[in-house]
Formats: structure tokens, C-alpha cells, sequence
């Protein structure tokens, strides 16, 4: 038994530690509208520095054309094959995902009176187990509001952005004061997700001294076995009184563990949709929306990239299936850098008419849109993307060439 008391004190210690670790990430709110729209230089690194490293999953598509190549897509370097075994990125999961339904509320048996001192000392012991199980309940019911309240916040957050998304890809007005407000509207239910991620935190603070004081009561109990002058339903009573407190320390850790993955999972989610929530900010000042929420450049000449691209795809015909050899050299740069951020440049010819080399540009942008897209869906964060546009005089189409930052 005593044994067994150690390890759940570690399992204790080690959720506790988890808490403690959220506690202290800075789970603050980002700047106002202004600061977003028309701040400093150094956002867009914030919102990369924000991306964790990883590399890419394979598809269920990827995997059955593994041995397949784009005809039209070129990579930038001859005899570059993708890596045999490709790693993964974590799994982006939702803000407010379905909890475990709680057990069933531990049922305390009164016990008679025997005259005994020990027959007092087990009544104080079970009114100490009643008060953990009475907050526990209550713990319980607050968890509940609160995961509600995220539920909440993150269906407004994503209701303002997609007005927003929808808006900027129809076309709109540079900084349109509408979209500035539903940006606002956004920005507050992300700021109230993070409040609801600190009182969770702050709940499972509680429960953890409330683990720690029902397991305290437990060695109390099993100690009240070795005290003289009781009587055999003394001994009936702690046994019952036991199996009882047993099962409130395997609900309050049940309930713990529950808080925990709740609390990292909601600070995961809400550091990454600040970094989305910025680079939209940056749609809405340019009055556009390029690229899966990346912060667009406005001119390749901007950007630092240099040198040869990754992988460079020509839209010479309609339909080009470029996905595996864009995947393949993604992954082949991770596995290189997992840190890796890209630079995806729409490229377009310059010959013709006026009217040819406008329809041209247009075409290269509407083509990155799409590579950003199919790169977000291979697992890279857009808070790691930028987009830009160019020119070539040697193109003889519009192409997307894709860069390491």
C-alpha cells in the first residue's frame, strides 16, 4: 500500500508540475487594432517565433502517388529524392474539445457512534472525506462552465475571422473599418479564452491541494488501524471509510489530469491563432487576403531569401498536380531545419500587352494562394510562410517558386 500511495504521489507531482509550467506562460493579450494594422517591423517575426519546429506528415493521397512526379513542377536541384522516412508535425486540435464525462459523486455512509476514541476520531476523518467530496462536486461544475465559456469564446473567434476571411476574398477596401471592427471582435474572444485559460489553470491549482489533502486524510485512515481500543465495527467503519476516500482521490486526480490537458491544449491553441490573428491583421491593412492568413510582402525584392528556390512550379496547362514534389522538398528542408520558415513568390511573365502581363500577374497570384494553401494543409503553420510577387522576363508562364527563410 505503500507503495502504491508513492506512486500516485509521483503521478501527482508530475500533473501538478504540468500546472505549474502553464501558470507561467505569458498568456497575454496582443495589441489593439492599430498596432496590428500599422505596428512595427517586428510582428511578423514574433508571429514565426511562435511556430513550433516539426516536420511534415504524409497524406493518405502522398502515400499512394509516392512513386508519381508533377510533370510540370521542377525541383531546384537535379537527383534531390524525399526522405524515406518523413517525421510529423503535432496535430493542431480545437480549441474546445469534448471532455470525459465525470464519475459518478462518491457516496459517504454515516457511521454510528461505539463510545470508542476511535469511533471519534473516524467520525472527524469521514467528515473530512464528506468536505473534499462536497468540493469536488463543485470543481466539477465549474470545470464544466468553463470549458463552456472556452467552447464559447472559440466560436466567436472563428465566426469573426471568417466574416473577415470571406471579405477579403471577394474583394475589399484597404483597412475597411468593418473589417477593423469584426478584427476587434475577434481579438476579444481570444482575449477571453485566455482569461478562461487562467481560471482553469487556477481550478486545477485548487484541485491539486485538494489531491494532496484527500491523500493526507487517506494515511490517515490507514494509520487509525493500528490505534488500541477498538472495537471490530470501528474497524468495519474505516474499512468502509477507506474504499470511500480511495475512490475521491481517483476522481480528483481523474479530474486534475482532465484540467491539465485542458489548460495546455487551450494556451497551444491560442498561441498560435495570435500569430493567424496578426498576419490577418496585415490582410485587412493591404485589403486582401494572400495566402492562408501568411503576411504578404509587398514585392519580392522585400524578401531575404536569395539563391536557389526549393522548388519552382510552372502553370503551363491547366490542372498541374504539383503536391508531391512540393511535399517532397518541404519535408527534405525540415528534415534539414525543422525550424524552417518558406517564402512563396508568385512569378510572372513580362511579355506581351499591357492587358496579357495584368491577366499574367493576376494568374501567379491566384497559383500561390493555392501552393500556400496545399502547404498549411501538409501540417507548416502559416505564422512560418510569407508570400511576395515578382516578375521574370524569361518566364513564359506564371510560376510559384518557393524559398527557405
Amino acid at each position: 500500500m505503500t507503495a502504491d500511495r508513492a506512486a500516485r504521489a509521483g503521478t501527482y507531482g508530475r500533473v501538478f508540475g504540468a500546472l505549474a509550467l502553464v501558470a507561467g506562460l505569458g498568456l497575454a493579450g496582443c495589441s489593439d487594432i492599430d498596432d496590428a494594422l500599422f505596428g512595427t517591423s517586428d510582428e511578423t517575426d514574433m508571429s514565426q517565433a511562435s511556430s513550433a519546429p516539426g516536420t511534415l506528415p504524409p497524406t493518405s493521397q502522398q502515400q499512394a502517388q509516392s512513386d508519381q512526379q508533377a510533370p510540370s513542377a521542377e525541383p531546384a536541384q537535379a537527383g534531390e529524392a524525399a526522405p524515406s522516412e518523413p517525421g510529423t508535425l503535432p496535430a493542431q486540435t480545437a480549441a474546445a474539445a469534448p471532455t470525459a464525462a465525470p464519475s459518478a459523486p462518491v457516496h459517504i455512509e454515516a457511521g454510528s457512534n461505539t463510545g470508542t476514541v476511535v469511533s471519534g476520531t473516524i467520525a472527524n476523518l469521514r467528515a473530512q472525506v464528506a468536505a473534499i467530496e462536497e468540493r469536488l462536486a463543485s470543481n466539477t461544475q465549474q470545470q464544466a462552465a468553463l470549458h463552456g465559456q472556452a467552447a464559447a469564446n472559440a466560436t466567436a473567434y472563428h465566426e469573426a475571422t471568417a466574416r473577415i476571411t470571406t471579405r477579403l476574398q471577394l474583394g475589399t477596401t484597404r483597412a475597411n473599418p468593418e473589417l477593423v471592427a469584426e478584427w476587434n471582435t475577434a481579438q476579444s474572444a481570444l482575449d477571453n479564452l485566455t482569461i478562461t485559460i487562467n481560471s482553469l489553470n487556477a481550478l486545477g491549482i485548487n484541485i491539486a491541494k485538494d489531491s494532496s489533502t484527500a491523500r493526507s486524510v487517506l494515511d490517515q485512515i490507514t494509520a487509525t488501524f493500528s490505534v488500541s481500543g477498538a472495537v471490530d465495527e470501528d474497524h468495519r467503519q474505516l474499512t468502509v471509510l477507506e474504499d470511500e476516500a480511495t475512490q475521491t482521490v481517483i476522481r480528483i486526480d481523474r479530474l486534475l489530469k482532465s484540467i491539465s490537458t485542458d489548460v495546455q491544449r487551450q494556451a497551444g491553441y491560442a498561441g498560435n491563432e495570435r500569430a493567424s490573428l496578426t498576419a490577418l491583421a496585415t490582410a485587412i491593412k493591404n485589403g486582401e487576403l494572400y495566402g492562408a492568413g501568411a503576411p504578404m510582402l509587398a514585392s519580392a525584392s522585400d524578401t531575404s531569401y536569395g539563391g536557389t528556390p526549393l522548388v519552382v512550379i510552372r502553370f503551363n496547362h491547366a490542372n498541374v498536380d504539383y503536391q508531391q514534389i512540393l511535399y517532397a522538398a518541404l519535408n527534405q528542408a525540415l528534415q534539414t531545419r525543422p525550424g524552417a520558415a518558406f517564402s512563396v513568390v508568385a512569378v510572372s511573365p513580362t511579355r506581351g500587352t499591357a492587358s496579357a502581363v495584368h491577366e499574367a500577374q493576376n494568374a501567379a497570384k491566384r497559383h500561390a494562394r493555392d501552393v500556400m494553401h496545399s502547404i498549411t494543409e501538409m501540417g507548416v503553420p502559416a505564422s512560418r510562410l510569407a508570400v511576395a510577387s515578382s516578375t521574370d522576363p524569361n518566364a513564359t508562364s506564371s510560376e510559384v517558386r518557393v524559398f527557405v527563410r
